[in-house]
């Protein structure tokens, strides 16, 4: 059904998704309604200030008039009274809207985000999503809030212009009504014009952000490399981009305002032809006449900031498809009930196959593997034979195509996902910091934070206590973006002290030294056993020797468990996995010789 709603919008039904940017204005309905009220005062007041036009001529100059005199300047005061007063609630109470509409859609924007599913990030780029989450939902509130003052006000006063004229010469009217098709028609052009390059222009800023995170991630192999030049090509290309469609953008909207000010030009000009006509002066007294004159004038800006405003709300439309795809997104299946407080830890992958997304080819084919509590499993195997996707599948970040995971011989998704989730931790290869402090990086997901005693056990166990304590503010050292302060043994080592805090019976441990240095994985080694100790542990290493101590040793090839056995019993077999440590205790061999 979503779908449906979406390719139903990507075809040209703009009305339904700013149907629903409305809806979220509509929550805040007692507000709009006060804003609402003020711009149609605000566009009563332009009628108002035509309609003051012919006493003043007529009753006051013409007619001289005393009390008319002295009660014209009291009416233009008045008038633009309430105009301020008006003016400013409906340009607030818009704002006061605008703001929580915002707030509102990126909220709702950045929680989906927290819960899709991997394998739509693993699609989309972050710089697009990023894109979507700042500039797109501007545009979508200033399409809901802001253009609706333009709408509603500049409507307003239109047809309350309209009919103060027609009230005073409808046939004059008439010739003005004459060329409402054409302004119609121009606006209908435009309009569908800007959505197509609103799209454009929001897949153009994305592609800017996404350049510009590449080479800010990987400044150092910019530099390195020399690359200097290739990606200020790259970026200059997608800059190039961007600046061609708003450039067409703002043709079109450029174009498209002198055609309807000619239109209405066109209009007053035959006005003022008829209207000097011989004979037609006398049925028509100066003060109407320029009264009329003034309301047609009055009525030439709101037309202009009406064709406008479809640029915006076309805008809007365009990035309201854009956010609306994250929204309707499936999130991450969680239909399981069941939520033990601590799982005893045995694990079991029966006939499990695994393919991403459209792929034919297996990344995983017929897995059968039982695992008790409290054992530590190592898994070895070329790059792409699938170690990290069958550890991927534990968290349920991705699922099975064929067969199923249990653990303590519950399908996996009987679980409900954070209850899941609790009974694992991960430590990795690249640990991921966050800009806090050394101690909430520590407890970080902790709720509520324990206490200062704990956080510090923990980081002793891990090998940590010393070089934290060594910081410039101990465990409440900020640590910069993503542990920048840090090196990579002393990142790993927060890491380790994380899950040892989290205390959960399941482990993974993805490469977790195999970016570190002799020494600094000596200082890791010992964590990791402590950390080790008494946990079901699935080991992922390109290093064998920090996997000879392990229970048992299940070694992959083309997604397919090849070989199984403790590390002696391989070697003495001479299969897959003695070739495997032969090469690399070959190339261990060659390095400390060099």
């Amino acid at each position: 059904m979503q779908q449906i709603t979406h390719q139903g919008a990507a075809h040209g039904h703009g009305w339904l998704i700013y149907r629903r940017l409305l809806g979220y204005v509509l929550e805040h309905w007692r507000i709009a309604i006060v804003a609402v009220v003020g711009m149609l005062v605000t566009g009563a007041t332009e009628a108002g200030f035509a309609w003051l036009v012919r006493p003043m001529l007529d009753s006051g100059f013409v007619e001289r008039d005393p009390t008319v005199l002295r009660l014209i300047p009291l009416g233009v005061l008045g008038i633009f009274i309430v105009r301020g007063v008006s003016s400013f609630a409906a340009q607030y109470g818009t704002a006061w809207i605008s703001r929580r509409v915002i707030a509102r859609l990126r909220a709702q924007v950045f929680d989906q985000l927290l819960t899709l599913p991997r394998r739509y990030f693993d699609d989309a780029s972050s710089g697009m999503l990023l894109s979507r989450l700042t500039y797109n939902v501007e545009q979508v509130a200033q399409a809901g809030t802001n253009a609706m003052v333009i709408v509603i006000r500049d409507t307003a006063t239109v047809v309350f212009l309209l009919g103060y004229m027609a009230w005073l010469s409808w046939q004059l009217t008439l010739i003005f009504v004459v060329l409402g098709p054409v302004v119609i028609g121009v606006v209908l052009y435009v309009s569908k014009r800007f959505r197509r390059l609103s799209h454009r222009i929001q897949h153009s800023v994305g592609s800017i952000a996404y350049v510009a995170e590449e080479a800010i991630e990987g400044s150092d192999e910019v530099r390195i490399f020399g690359a200097q030049a290739q990606e200020r090509a790259r970026f200059d290309e997608a800059n190039q981009r961007n600046t061609r469609q708003f450039m067409k953008f703002a043709a079109t909207q450029a174009l498209s305002t002198p055609i309807v000010q000619f239109c209405a030009a066109l209009a007053l000009s035959i006005v003022v032809w008829l209207a000097t006509l011989q004979g037609s002066m006398t049925t028509v007294s100066v003060g109407t006449f320029v009264s009329f004159i003034t309301a047609m004038l009055l009525l030439l800006q709101p037309l202009k900031r009406l064709t406008k405003v479809h640029a915006e709300i076309q805008r809007g439309i365009a990035a309201g498809e854009s956010i609306f795809e994250i929204l309707d997104e499936s999130g991450e299946p969680d239909r399981g009930r069941y939520a033990p407080e601590r799982v005893a830890g045995a694990l079991s992958f029966r006939g499990v196959g695994f393919h991403y997304g459209d792929a034919s080819e297996r990344v995983l084919d017929d897995i059968d593997l039982e695992i008790a509590a409290g054992e530590t499993v190592a898994i070895v195997g070329r790059s792409g034979s699938g170690k990290s996707t069958l550890v991927n599948l534990l968290p349920r970040f991705y699922e099975p195509v064929a067969g199923e995971v249990r653990l303590d011989d519950r399908p996996l998704p009987e679980y409900r996902l954070d209850a899941l989730r609790r009974q694992l931790a991960l430590v990795g290869q690249q640990v991921v910091l966050f800009n806090a402090s050394v101690a909430e990086n520590i407890a970080y997901g902790q709720d509520p934070m324990p206490a200062r005693e704990t956080i510090e056990a923990a980081a002793e166990a891990a090998n940590a206590k010393d070089f934290i304590n060594a910081l410039p503010q101990g465990f409440d050292t900020p640590i910069g973006e993503n542990g920048v302060l840090l090196s990579g043994g002393q990142r790993q080592r927060l890491a380790i002290a994380r899950a040892i805090l989290k205390d959960a019976p399941v482990l993974i441990l993805d490469e977790a030294t195999s970016a570190l240095d002799s020494e600094s994985e000596r200082h890791i080694q010992g964590a990791l056993e402590h950390l080790m100790a008494g946990r079901t542990t699935l080991v992922i290493a390109h290093r064998l020797s920090t996997i000879e101590r392990a229970d048992r040793i299940v070694v992959l090839d083309g997604g397919r468990i090849i070989e199984t056995g403790r590390h002696a019993d391989l070697l003495a077999r001479d299969g897959a996995y003695a070739a495997l440590h032969r090469l690399q205790f070959q190339g261990d061999v060659a390095g400390h010789g060099s």
